[in-house]
């Protein structure tokens, strides 16, 4: 199945940037491109996108209102400049699928894209950690059923902000035993997502 994604952003080398960047994925494919968030709306009811990658600050309607407007039709991502926290907080509450920094590189942007697809939210890690470590440290509740020693490790390096492919890498394991272990930690922890981890991992104390 190919993922249809449509781009709104003011900028048009960021757009044509995305557009190479997801037409390049076997999986992916870019089916129209907006400057301004009125045009943003329009296309995605006209188009039925799976996926709308939307900059906050847009001539017209910002990625926010967009987002508004939108995330019951089409998951919403947010791809922005702008790190500030009133803008995470807002698109998250709105109904975003994903906050990224265009700072973050193509590896994420895909990432986010297939996230998004899996039902999960992907959050730029200098974002996550940040609003993560502003987290109230609160006394933790023993879990029914205690996360192993790999578990811990995994878990304290997705409330670091690192990818799946990251902490393969740093933990010389495949891809897939990560996913597999994030899944048991999910299902340990009571998270419906990897931000849901983070959480966890910052409030209970596993962090500190």
């Amino acid at each position: 199945m190919t993922t249809r994604i449509l781009i709104a952003d003011d900028q048009e080398d960021v757009r044509i940037g995305f557009r190479l960047i997801l037409d390049a994925q076997p999986d992916m494919t870019v089916v129209g491109a907006a400057a301004d968030g009125a045009r943003a709306v329009e296309l995605a009811r006209l188009l039925r996108p799976d996926v709308l990658l939307a900059d906050v600050r847009m001539p017209g309607l910002d990625g926010l209102e967009v987002t508004r407007q939108l995330a019951s039709e089409t998951r919403v991502i947010i791809v922005t400049t702008f790190d500030l926290d009133e803008y995470v907080h807002t698109a998250l509450r709105e109904g975003a699928c994903g906050f990224l920094l265009k700072r973050s590189g193509p590896t994420l942007l895909v990432e986010a894209v297939r996230a998004a697809m899996a039902g999960d939210t992907l959050i730029s890690p200098q974002v996550t950690v940040r609003l993560l470590r502003s987290l109230t440290h609160r006394p933790s509740t023993p879990l029914e059923d205690p996360l192993t020693a790999r578990e811990l490790e995994i878990a304290r390096l997705v409330a670091r902000g690192h990818t799946n492919a990251r902490i393969a890498a740093d933990l010389t394991i495949s891809s897939g035993t990560v996913k597999t272990h994030i899944a048991h930690i999910q299902r340990k922890v009571g998270a419906a997502n990897r931000v849901g981890i983070a959480a966890w991992a910052w409030s209970s104390g596993l962090m500190t």
